[in-house]
């Protein structure tokens, strides 16, 4: 199998030259944890790397959706949805996206007097599943800050701030229940909110295609029961909450990124371009475009 040229619809990556890699080496605060390069690529079918002589960085690897392996040595591993891993830097490695279910990742290449810190005991994939303490979106929001920072250019402030995020997003992972517990504790003894709940799990699952039956499982009632319940709180049904939520999302990130409408509609779980601009005018009243024409942020 040869090495899959990229080329997946949505995806988004940046590729930090020399020059700049040199700069985050010779800075005394970046150099302890720095991006080399950075991506994420939806429904990446067929997609492969391999490796033979393994490379500088540490590579992270974290699956929002669908599954994939990896091989270090003589060893295969494999990684579902809601799994993350880190490469060891200067070890032959392959990886790939599984045929029958593609992943949809974030990834990153980072080095850094501190990374190999970070990389320890993540060989083996590890479980960043959604619960009613998890943080995902808030997560993923910081991979996106490092994102955009990177992508608006490579001062030496916007280096060091993304190193800063880099050990957040890092830790948020590798420290995973303290930075669950980092968020405020609700009032002792306040009834469990199935409604509250379900919202949490759709907010946890934006990226994602979530059944109406899938959401009643997590909180563990049937479909019709839950249905009711929702409604009755909220006045919609699930599904169409979960679609505002998404588009809710949608109208945030045209706010405040520069990201493109083609590879946004992935952000919120829609692989379809068209459908998503559809879902996005019949909620709003505008198309996507017009929307960040009307409302992007000038000021940061």
């Amino acid at each position: 199998m040869k090495n899959q040229k990229d080329g997946f619809r949505g995806e988004r990556s940046i590729v930090l030259p020399q020059m700049v890699i040199e700069a985050e080496q010779n800075d005394p605060l970046v150099s302890s944890l720095y991006v080399t390069d950075i991506g994420y690529y939806p429904n990446a079918e067929h997609h492969y790397r391999q490796r033979t002589e393994g490379i500088s960085q540490y590579v992270l690897i974290y699956c929002v959706e669908g599954a994939g392996w990896y091989q270090v040595g003589e060893r295969e591993y494999k990684v579902e949805a809601n799994q993350y891993f880190i490469l060891p830097a200067n070890v032959p490695h392959a990886y790939g996206s599984s045929e029958q279910c593609p992943w949809t990742i974030y990834w990153v290449h980072f080095m850094g007097s501190h990374a190999e810190i970070y990389a320890q005991g993540a060989l083996q994939a590890q479980d960043v599943r959604p619960g009613i303490h998890s943080r995902i979106s808030d997560r993923n929001n910081i991979f996106e800050q490092i994102f955009q920072t990177l992508q608006r250019g490579f001062s030496r402030e916007s280096l060091r701030y993304v190193s800063s995020l880099l050990h957040y997003y890092l830790a948020s992972i590798r420290y995973l229940q303290q930075y669950r517990d980092a968020e405020p504790e609700e009032t002792p003894g306040a009834e469990f909110d199935i409604v509250a709940a379900s919202i949490h799990f759709m907010e946890e699952n934006i990226e994602h295609r979530l059944t109406l039956n899938k959401i009643a499982d997590y909180v563990g009632y049937s479909p019709s029961h839950f249905s009711i319940l929702f409604r009755k709180k909220t006045g919609v049904s699930p599904l169409a909450y979960f679609n505002n939520l998404k588009m809710e999302k949608a109208c945030e990130m045209l706010r405040t990124t520069d990201i493109k409408i083609n590879q946004l509609c992935f952000k919120v779980g829609i692989n379809d371009c068209y459908y998503f601009t559809r879902l996005f005018t019949k909620t709003t009243g505008i198309p996507p475009s017009e929307y960040r024409n009307r409302f992007k942020d000038t000021v940061s």
